[in-house]
């Protein structure tokens, strides 16, 4: 399933809310806390943005 593209876009979420001081990043969602908050009261567009970071970070992002 492409998340992009759905309307409603879900939310990225999987209940693994925990920050990493390193990157700034959810470990559960790679969104930012800035991401997280703005989430529930964004538009789709917005929304698709997001997904579009959050897999550019999965490919960039070494958690070690």
């Amino acid at each position: 399933m492409n998340p992009e593209l759905p309307h409603p876009v879900p939310s990225p979420c999987i209940n693994v809310c925990e920050m990493d001081a390193a990157t700034g990043l959810c470990r559960g969602c790679l969104r930012t806390i800035d991401e997280i908050v703005a989430w529930g009261a964004a538009g789709d567009d917005y929304k698709r943005a997001v997904w579009n970071e959050i897999r550019r970070r999965e490919a960039a992002i070494d958690w070690g």
